[in-house]
């Protein structure tokens, strides 16, 4: 313990002062993955925009970005979900990029177009276009099912997103933007969103999808003299990796797969817990539990290789109030989700840093890695720079591929997170 406990001295100490330096201009990136998602809708109530992206210093930190999301239609082909984000609204000289506003008429807007820009200015980034998510992926499994609709259905992705035939612009306006496919079917042969199509077939269909993506990836990568990418989201729980994944087969096909590392717990339970811890606490009321380390052994014992194996860290907490028990809040009965600022029950960690001026008190399990805030009424279950720090020490002695990051819009300003990361994986 001691030994940890020195470490993780040094984690902080480190982490206090990874976001306080400027800017840094993009410069080549070590063997590990740092890969995180920039949501689409994020540029509307959030106002996120790919600007902050670039301005904060998290550009020049990442090696791939997923732009998050892409539907699957109940025709079984790729479509864009909001047309005016992604190609059509134009950006302020403010809130672009390169500094230069939209002008009426270019050829292409929106964030495809900002995609395009950050790019330029981070030459060795990576952009995935992210298909699916919680509400896009009703119909993965309908797509899939036969070896027809699965070429259809990869036809149509790489026309979309890699060809970039963007409908009512011009033939190949997009090319080039889009470097690669990240697959985020929440889940393969088990439940996900209400109304998600599932079967038992959807385990094995998942690992021919793979293969069929990867031909026509490779064919297309073949005239363009260029590598496409493929890559795609997994779950935590073991149950869900047993139903969907065939864990020895899939990685033939993916140059990496990031690993859900997060919602381990939350507030669709009546009592707080922890959501992202790197093993399972004492005292843990279920047993076994879910943690990084219990996800991570489980995907390794089916047969994935531990360097494609990239784990995901959460930009947000999980919040419950009405805690009773006193205590430090943990495992405690709670009336409900917390007040949060765009939904109750969760928070962006921006926010959450502000609480120990609060009169919140930081509470860490060092020996498990985890960290809550609690006030003696709302607790929250969140990762902050010491923690994200003791988890890029994991990654590095595990010999893990890397880390993701859900989401960049829960970072600050000065890319605090991302900064920690970077700084980790060096």
């Amino acid at each position: 313990m001691r030994g940890i406990t020195r470490r993780l001295v040094a984690v902080a100490a480190a982490a206090s002062v990874v976001g306080t330096a400027a800017p840094a201009p993009a410069q080549a990136h070590s063997s590990y993955t740092k890969v995180a998602y920039f949501t689409q809708w994020g540029i509307y109530g959030r106002d996120f925009q790919l600007a902050d992206v670039q301005n904060s210093g998290a550009a020049a930190r990442l090696t791939h970005l997923n732009y998050a999301f892409g539907p699957v239609t109940a025709d079984g082909v790729c479509a864009s979900a909001d047309p005016w984000a992604d190609w059509q609204t134009p950006f302020s000289a403010a809130n672009s990029v390169d500094g230069v506003a939209d002008e009426a008429g270019q050829p292409i807007a929106g964030n495809l177009n900002q995609l395009a820009e950050l790019k330029a200015k981070n030459p060795k980034l990576k952009v995935l276009i992210s298909l699916g998510g919680w509400t896009g992926s009703a119909y993965f499994s309908d797509a899939v099912l036969t070896s027809a609709s699965r070429k259809k259905l990869v036809s149509s992705c790489l026309d979309l997103w890699i060809k970039g035939n963007l409908p009512g612009l011009a033939e190949g306006v997009a090319a080039g933007i889009i470097d690669g496919i990240d697959l985020d079917w929440e889940w393969p042969g088990s439940s996900g969103n209400d109304g998600n199509v599932i079967r038992p077939e959807d385990k094995r269909n998942f690992t021919l999808a793979l293969a069929e993506f990867r031909t026509q990836l490779d064919q297309l990568g073949q005239r363009n003299k260029k590598k496409y990418l493929l890559t795609a989201f997994l779950p935590a729980a073991p149950a869900k990796i047993e139903a969907g994944f065939e864990a020895h087969k899939i990685f033939k096909y993916l140059d990496f797969g990031t690993v859900q590392g997060y919602d381990f717990h939350g507030t669709w339970e009546p009592r707080t817990n922890q959501q992202s811890a790197l093993r399972v606490p004492a005292g843990a009321p279920d047993n076994p539990d879910f943690s990084v380390e219990n996800t991570i052994n489980a995907w390794i014992a089916g047969g994935a290789p531990k360097r494609k194996l990239v784990l995901g860290v959460p930009y947000y907490g999980q919040g419950w109030t009405g805690v009773t028990g006193g205590g430090r809040g943990l495992f405690q009965s709670a009336a409900g989700p917390a007040p949060g600022v765009f939904a109750a029950g969760t928070e962006d960690w921006k926010t959450l840093r502000k609480l120990p001026a609060q009169g919140f008190t930081v509470h860490r399990d060092l020996r498990n890695g985890h960290a809550w805030l609690f006030d003696g009424t709302t607790f929250w279950t969140y990762d902050d720079p010491a923690v994200l720090l003791q988890k890029t020490l994991y990654i590095r002695a595990k010999g893990l591929g890397g880390a993701m990051m859900w989401s960049l819009d829960g970072d600050d300003e000065k890319a605090t997170l991302t900064r920690t990361i970077a700084t980790g994986l060096r």
